[in-house]
């Protein structure tokens, strides 16, 4: 039986208009994809991934999520166990909520050109760190990180921190940069820093900006010579100093010897690399793999023979009393939680 004119007329009508209606909705829809991605303000000097050709995956997808292409190394298994470990330390044993201000974030290097944010911590292969991202940012001006000399690497100014950027820009590359720490025990850290500022000829600013101070409060009957040159200052001295409460309420602790959790605040900005001192070269080979820059930079190595490693402490910590150990201990507990640290064996705490 075949359908009137008017009845085929009718349905042509109706099937056009729901054709139309379909095309009309998937340029709505369109429309608002392209709208959302058009109407975004881009932070300034913020580069998005859009390049043609380019792997949409970000490196952490290649480090934590694995890659077909890729073999992980235990090295890089281990720096997304620590990233773990770290979170977890940080619900545990953390209660307040912070804001940190952009003061707070002037040990944090970037480097736009590659998306990176470095937390430098003193006595923590910084100088070396320091002198890597000097090349990477320089635009060919430096190729070689060891013929930088040290004092170069600590200017102010051959290298942006992030405090340097506006709040909208601070937030723009804590989100999307790779963000990286390196951390050492902290006694060996503290050791070390206490030999390379108190018992080196060469830092006369140090002795008069610290140890005049340390000798002046903390030595009974101090000589003259002493008092005016503060280059004698002994470990115990140096103790003490540090755990005086006066010295924290007068000012902040220098860098050399400030907490890493105080300097870097890995609880309100989440790494995505913690590196360690003790496995430096692996940690940092993983670093400049997920920079891009494995095949062209090599982190330099130290040769250094007189590293301060734990036996070293211990010698140190002999002649500390197991009340200011103690004391020692608490005021660095958060940073061996933080990072997974355990007491050393030497430590006399009763």
């Amino acid at each position: 039986m075949r359908m009137p004119r008017g009845g085929r007329l009718f349905l042509a009508t109706c099937l056009g208009s729901l054709f139309v209606l379909v095309l009309y909705f998937q340029s709505i829809t369109n429309a608002d994809c392209q709208g959302e991605d058009s109407g975004r303000k881009k932070e300034p000097g913020v580069k998005t991934d859009s390049r043609p050709g380019k792997s949409r995956r970000s490196p952490l997808q290649t480090l934590y999520k694995g890659d077909q292409q890729l073999e992980l190394l235990a090295a890089q298994r281990s720096l997304h166990g620590r990233r773990e470990l770290l979170e977890q330390a940080c619900l545990s044993h953390t209660r307040k909520r912070q804001v940190l201000s952009p003061e707070d974030l002037k040990h944090l290097i970037v480097d736009d050109k590659h998306s990176l944010i470095y937390c430098y911590v003193p006595k923590v292969a910084c100088t070396n760190w320091k002198r890597v991202l000097m090349v990477l940012t320089s635009d060919g001006r430096y190729t070689d990180p060891l013929a930088i000399p040290a004092n170069e690497a600590h200017v102010a100014g051959n290298l942006r921190t992030l405090s340097e950027f506006s709040v909208p820009e601070i937030n723009q590359r804590l989100r999307s940069y790779l963000k990286f720490i390196f951390v050492r025990e902290p006694f060996e850290r503290l050791v070390s820093a206490y030999r390379n500022k108190f018992t080196r000829s060469y830092n006369t600013a140090f002795h008069k900006r610290y140890g005049t101070k340390i000798i002046r409060r903390h030595r009974p009957d101090p000589e003259p010579e002493a008092l005016e040159k503060g280059n004698d200052v002994s470990f115990h001295e140096f103790v003490q100093y540090l755990v005086d409460p006066r010295t924290q309420r007068e000012e902040p602790f220098n860098e050399h010897w400030e907490r890493v959790h105080s300097l870097c605040h890995p609880c309100l900005i989440h790494y995505d690399v913690v590196g360690k001192y003790e496995t430096l070269e692996p940690d940092a080979q993983a670093v400049l793999r997920l920079a891009g820059v494995e095949g062209t930079l090599q982190f330099p190595t130290s040769g250094k023979s007189t590293r301060t490693d734990g036996n070293m402490a211990a010698r140190f910590f002999k002649h500390i009393s197991p009340f200011y150990q103690k004391k020692l201990f608490n005021l660095y507990r958060m940073d061996f939680l933080l990072f997974n640290y355990s007491t050393p064996e030497y430590l006399r705490t009763r």
